[in-house]
């Protein structure tokens, strides 16, 4: 592939914009940037102070004389007045080169041994002393370098030692990168990239808090990246170098199956502080039950029997005569629960949501009216009893003792009688004997088999020859004449 859509874009995005071609669509190249490389890079440039308004600013032009990725650039120009112009171009010599092997994780050590007096010990380091002349002479202006002026790092920093030095260094050039320690193991990255030590790491013996990274790389596969060089550091550090990340926002949302209400400041992805609202918007508060109830299903209602029975017998009514009667299923819910949420603020006010009352507050008056016609909750059968109509299948079903339907030639019909309803005839044991939409035909013709096979296991219970003129009953001796 073309190394154009493959590379870092910033130098290049810079580069064009100091030429008036921001861009880039005047320079005839044998393959266009990426637009959305060629965006991310713009976009890294006006966070930098290097774009604005599409035009290159006059700290865009000094960043890109440096002759540096224009992080580093940065990290020089404005780490210099705060860590001194040497260790600024120190620090910013050792990002500029891949470190060697024999180099450890730990940046800060690597650094003092390369400020050792005497010869260079390799061609590393020799490269490295070259760059940082290179790079001492850019902060100063691009003239020589006339003593020690500018070059001690402010006694703010110094104070604290090498670490601190480097760090803001590094998180000036990489503020995406500064990671927290998070629970269990490995930091998290402002970018809200995972990050983890080597097992044989020189930092992870120290179990750093914070760290800025310098370089990382992500193996195949794996949802982490693998530090390769960092710096320890502090919270103090972090919130300096990588200002521009720091925010403070109202978070009103679904967490941790509750809604949470909290006043969060964050650098990017890490959480620095939180803290409850006292008075949170309403409105919000109910979105985010909204979004709770969406992320964990309608089950978090108070789906009392009723409440239940009532949508199964809607959603039969749906189904069998379409609109006006209305849907029920979990997409119509739940664009109708907001009206059912007045004055909900948390998981437990859920619960306290009359979810019959607003089923029934669905329906017209007419509707209302000739709902226990179409759908009735209960249908009472020859021996008096009232059974309970069954919706929860593909049709309507009334389970029932055989001997409690004796004389019975038809079960009502429901849906404004469009629907049979489906009637299982239990043993007395309860189980199902037989199952039929039409009781005549079954009086007729499927009883005598059904007789014949329970009539011996259950001799205390009456088994007429004729069962449509025979008394319905409830009870369990078996009469004369049967």
């Amino acid at each position: 592939r073309p190394e154009i859509e493959l590379a870092d874009l910033t130098g290049f995005a810079l580069q064009t914009a100091c030429w008036g071609d921001p861009g880039a669509t005047g320079l005839a190249l044998l393959d266009p940037p990426p637009p959305a490389a060629l965006d991310a890079a713009r976009s890294t440039l006006r966070a930098l102070g290097a774009l604005e308004d599409g035009g290159v600013t006059g700290r865009g032009r000094a960043l890109a004389r440096i002759g540096l990725h224009p992080r580093l650039a940065r990290a020089l120009v404005d780490g210099a007045p705060e860590v001194g112009s040497r260790a600024a171009a120190e620090i910013v010599a050792l990002l500029s080169e891949p470190p060697p092997r024999s180099a450890g994780d730990d940046l800060t050590a690597t650094w003092r041994g390369l400020r050792r007096p005497g010869r260079p010990a390799d061609a590393h380091a020799a490269r490295w002393r070259d760059e940082v002349r290179r790079l001492r002479r850019s902060a100063h202006g691009g003239g020589p370098v006339e003593g020690p002026a500018g070059d001690a790092a402010p006694d703010a920093w110094a104070r604290r030692g090498d670490d601190a030095v480097a760090g803001v260094v590094v998180a000036l050039a990489f503020p995406e990168r500064v990671a927290r320690a998070r629970r269990g193991s490995g930091h998290l990255m402002a970018s809200g990239t995972g990050a983890v030590l080597d097992a044989g790491s020189a930092l992870a013996g120290a179990r750093p808090e914070w760290l800025a990274i310098a370089a990382a790389d992500r193996p195949s596969g794996s949802a982490s990246a693998r530090v390769r060089q960092a710096v320890v550091i502090d919270e103090e550090v972090a919130r300096f170098a990588a200002a521009p990340l720091l925010e403070t926002a109202e978070e009103i949302a679904w967490r941790d199956g509750d809604v949470t209400a909290r006043r969060v400041e964050r650098l990017g992805a890490i959480e620095l502080d939180a803290a409850p609202l006292r008075d949170p918007d309403p409105e919000r508060m109910r979105a985010a039950l909204l979004e709770g109830l969406r992320a964990e299903g309608l089950g978090l209602l108070n789906w009392t029997a009723a409440a239940t029975g009532l949508r199964r017998r809607l959603a039969f009514l749906h189904d069998a005569l379409g609109d006006p009667w209305p849907a029920v299923d979990d997409a119509a819910l739940l664009d109708l629960v907001p009206q059912w949420l007045a004055g909900a603020r948390r998981r437990a006010d859920l619960k306290r949501v009359d979810v019959a009352a607003m089923l029934r507050g669905l329906l017209a008056w007419d509707q209302a009216k000739r709902l226990d016609e179409y759908a009735p909750e209960r249908v009472e059968v020859p021996s008096g009893s009232r059974i309970r109509v069954d919706y929860s299948g593909e049709r309507p079903v009334l389970a029932v003792k055989l001997q409690e339907l004796f004389g019975w030639d038809a079960a009502p019909r429901l849906a404004g009688g469009r629907v049979p309803l489906v009637v299982h005839l239990l043993s007395p044991a309860g189980r199902p004997a037989a199952v039929t939409a039409d009781l005549a035909s079954f009086w007729r013709e499927g009883y005598r088999a059904v007789r014949a096979e329970l009539r011996g296991r259950y001799p205390r219970h009456p088994w007429p020859e004729d069962p449509a003129q025979a008394v319905p009953t409830k009870r369990t001796r078996r009469a004369s004449g049967s």
